[in-house]
């Protein structure tokens, strides 16, 4: 029955927080958007990191084309994730935006490419949207499991990186065993260190 309480609270979460999110003008959000891949590219982490993963934006999230443009002047490797039959996401390399088309839920994809070797793991950096974060680190996303799942894939040496408004910020979220949590969180206004203990 827990289970089933805690499923019914993040879906009504979700909601409340979709809502918000769409209460903003587009032009407001790619203002903000702008502000957050900006320090994005300037992030440590993301330097030194030899592959970017990224997602495509939908519904007024966090945009990340800015991040990908510098990923490729900087001749990093860049991924977006995939979902391969009926619930398997994988990340998939991407040389340019034209290899991108619409998929599932209308979200733009990878149309082919090579599923990210194990070795580019050990040097990359995820940045992942929700719809919700708190500064431990902990995440709901749009629904369907589908980050847990791809981030739960994923080796050791990986940072992942939260990509969010500051308005989709709460102070805790309850999570599940199975939830995968970020590193770091960058909203338009600072970036935040998440505390190790949560993943």
């Amino acid at each position: 029955m827990r289970g089933a309480v805690l499923e019914e609270s993040k879906n009504d979460l979700r909601r409340v927080f979709l809502s918000r999110r769409k209460t903003h003008a587009p032009a407001e959000c790619r203002a903000w958007s702008r502000a957050i891949q900006a320090q994005a590219i300037r992030l440590p982490q993301y330097l030194s990191a030899e592959a970017v993963a990224l997602y495509s934006p939908i519904e007024n999230e966090v945009e990340t084309a800015a991040i990908a443009a510098d990923a490729r002047e900087r001749k990093k490797r860049i991924f977006y994730p995939k979902i391969r039959g009926e619930k398997e996401p994988v990340f998939h390399e991407v040389a340019s935006p034209r290899e991108l088309r619409a998929g599932r839920f209308n979200i733009l994809e990878p149309a082919a490419g090579a599923p990210m070797p194990r070795a580019a793991l050990q040097n990359s950096i995820v940045f992942v949207p929700g719809v919700a974060f708190d500064p431990h680190g902990h995440r709901i996303g749009r629904g369907g499991g589908w980050y847990d799942r791809l981030l739960g894939q994923l080796a050791e040496g990986a940072v992942f990186v939260g990509l969010a408004f500051e308005f989709q910020l709460v102070e805790k979220l309850t999570v599940e065993r199975w939830d995968q949590g970020v590193h770091w969180i960058i909203t338009e206004k600072r970036i935040i260190g998440c505390e190790p203990s949560r993943l």
